[in-house]
């Protein structure tokens, strides 16, 4: 095996097993409860929708992929999860599907929970960054998520106690950049920003947090690789060994698990005092002692 293949074999995410989702005591984590979960086609997105699932919760996944969510439906099934999830194939460029959206989750229960995870990348100097691309990050990243809490706010009031939370997946790109990725690192400082907005609006019922990590086992990881050796010139080993990891304390990349198991920590009631923060779970990427 080349070194090379054996760079992306050590980053494939393992499966997802029940005994490797952590299921959290919370009175409001039923199938009355609905949560939405956008990404859920892959990665982060599809293990975050299975945690909450399995946890009780009715869970609208969605993604643009119809054939991703497919397949988190069928993990869903293998996993026999306790609360149902429901697949909504949804561009998150189209306001009128965001809406539709919000509005089948509305009717499948009390939305109670958003959690905006969908991400694109695209690597590049600023020099030569195409402007539509980074509309397109925008629109997606920043956005969509700002659309998605407009509308699903009155919907969450509406609980018999008036209590939610919306998630939102920031990154280590969220407190500081690397270069070549100027429309990421610009949406995760956003986010961060559209978090505190939505904390400052919740009244202490509806609570707003993001999630940082580092580089995760993902196929939006993987799938960078090749464009950032090739943008450094540098190999695509050096690539994990040196940029994906070389700051971290960590010697691995996280699991989409794990960080799907932070989504439902930060959304229970064992997370009531996280509020307009974020949790930063990065390994000691950001705060590192040489």
């Amino acid at each position: 095996m080349s070194r090379e293949a054996d760079t992306r074999d050590s980053i494939d995410p393992p499966e997802i097993t029940a005994e490797s989702i952590h299921h959290l005591d919370d009175p409001r984590f039923t199938s009355e409860n609905v949560a939405i979960v956008t990404g859920a086609a892959s990665g982060i997105g599809r293990a975050t929708a299975l945690v909450l699932a399995a946890n009780g919760l009715t869970t609208i996944a969605t993604d643009a992929d119809e054939d991703g969510l497919d397949e988190t439906a069928d993990k869903a099934d293998d996993l026999a999860v306790e609360g149902a999830l429901e697949t909504v194939v949804c561009d998150l460029t189209e306001d009128a599907e965001i809406k539709a959206l919000v509005e089948t989750a509305a009717d499948a229960g009390q939305l109670r929970y958003v959690v905006n995870i969908a991400g694109i990348q695209h690597i590049s100097p600023i020099e030569s960054f195409p402007m539509e691309t980074f509309d397109l990050l925008y629109r997606v990243m920043l956005r969509a998520p700002m659309y998605l809490t407009k509308l699903a706010l009155p919907h969450i009031r509406e609980a018999d106690d008036g209590v939610g939370a919306i998630a939102n997946m920031a990154s280590v790109h969220g407190h500081y950049v690397t270069r070549d990725k100027v429309a990421y690192n610009t949406m995760k400082f956003g986010l961060r920003g559209l978090t505190k907005s939505t904390a400052a609006e919740g009244d202490g019922d509806i609570r707003a947090f993001s999630v940082s990590t580092g580089y995760v086992k993902t196929p939006l990881v993987l799938d960078q690789i090749a464009d950032t050796a090739e943008e450094r010139g540098i190999t695509e080993r050096e690539v994990v060994e040196d940029v994906m990891l070389g700051q971290a304390r960590a010697s691995e990349m996280m699991t989409p698990v794990e960080a799907g198991n932070l989504f439902a920590f930060g959304l229970s009631r064992h997370g009531k005092h996280l509020n307009g923060d974020d949790l930063l779970w990065d390994g000691g990427f950001v705060n590192t002692y040489e």
